[in-house]
């Protein structure tokens, strides 16, 4: 495939809350064993894009751990292979005030690569997209930009992109940030360009003060009659995690079976860092019922509605209902959790009682004892 990759690890920090903290939006667990950068990168390696740049802002050190050599996605961390883009490797420090500029940053990388296309990609979205099938739809259309693009428009979401399409497919109007009726299509947030002309717009928009993609470049080109954009619909699945209720409410969808066989499945599987546990224990007096839980786990009291990560252990009598429950975090006997997101490793002391909202569960920080 004669493309290139750009990931984006920080679009959405800033309205993922807690969650960022310590951490990029990129790094952020997902789905009791993967992290959310996985997706966009499974769906570049399976695409066979071996370059792949991945720009990071601040908080980048867990999702460097996680990538690690990167061959869990049949790649490798080198200068022709996946590249790192902190900002000390691009000489900015300050805050991307968009796509365009943090692009704008990675310049020298799109400068020496010989790939004719780029794939641009958040991590917020998560998605099994095959990006063969949508460059070739890209190329045949002959468009200047493609956006992959979902129909999970309702009304009730504010998309940062959203495009109301002929009855042949083509975009017939754009609006960024705008809550959409269902009859429009949400941007994905991954676009496919030819490298030379995204060189030209970064060259043209950020040094004139124009530093977001969708609507200084996109929608301005394509109102303007400058930019031809082409629309490739993803048949599947797409989960939008861009705050911290959006993250909560994708982790509980997973235990929907038809939401969890459209997200992973053998077409475009979905890779990650293995990290080698024994099988989970249940005890003979446990109760689990619609769950999901890794490996790793220990399981000796009751827990319904819920998504546990590995290395869990829930102790004796435990009461755990529509909860989240990522790394190595310990539940003591007794414990009651309802409506609440626990980080990595933290620790519920025995009778504890935490009670959240489905419209507010209550957030656990990482390494938190309560």
């Amino acid at each position: 495939m004669d493309a290139m990759g750009i990931i984006f690890s920080n679009v959405y920090d800033s309205s993922m809350g807690a969650l960022t903290e310590h951490r990029t939006s990129a790094a952020i667990p997902f789905g009791a064993r993967y992290r959310q950068i996985d997706f966009a990168l499974s769906n570049m390696a399976n695409a066979m894009i071996r370059h792949i740049g991945i720009i990071t802002k601040y908080n980048y050190e867990s999702l460097m751990f996680h990538l690690g050599s990167c061959e869990e996605w049949d790649l490798r961390l080198e200068k022709t292979g996946v590249v790192i883009l902190p900002p000390f490797a691009t000489g900015y420090n300050g805050v991307y005030r968009g796509k365009m500029e943090a692009l704008y940053t990675a310049m020298s990388l799109l400068e020496e690569a010989t790939q004719e296309y780029v794939v641009l990609s958040g991590t917020t979205v998560l998605a099994a997209v095959d990006f063969r099938k949508a460059l070739e739809e890209h190329i045949r259309s002959g468009c200047d930009v493609t956006v992959v693009a979902s129909d999970t428009c309702d009304g009730d979401r504010e998309q940062a992109l959203a495009i109301r399409t002929d009855r042949d497919g083509s975009p017939a109007e754009i609006a960024v940030h705008y809550d959409a009726p269902k009859d429009w299509l949400a941007s994905t947030g991954m676009f496919i360009i030819s490298r030379e002309k995204l060189l030209r717009a970064l060259n043209d928009t950020v040094p004139r003060g124009k530093y977001r993609l969708e609507r200084d470049f996109i929608l301005e080109g394509f109102n303007n009659g400058s930019l031809s954009v082409n629309v490739y619909l993803h048949p599947g699945v797409a989960l939008y995690v861009e705050n911290m209720q959006e993250f909560y409410e994708g982790n509980l969808s997973l235990l929907d079976g038809k939401i969890r066989r459209g997200l992973f499945h053998t077409e475009v599987p979905i890779y990650t860092k293995p990290r080698n546990e024994a099988p989970a224990y249940y005890g003979k007096d446990s109760v689990t019922t619609d769950c999901l839980i890794a490996d790793g786990c220990t399981m000796l009291g009751s827990c319904s509605r819920s998504v546990f990560f590995r290395g869990v252990t829930v102790e004796k009598d435990a009461v755990i209902s529509d909860s989240i429950v990522m790394q190595d975090s310990v539940i003591a006997e007794g414990a009651e959790l309802k409506y609440v997101i626990l980080d990595k490793d933290v620790r519920v002391a025995p009778g504890t009682k935490l009670v959240g909202s489905p419209q507010n569960p209550l957030y656990i920080a990482k390494g938190v004892s309560v």
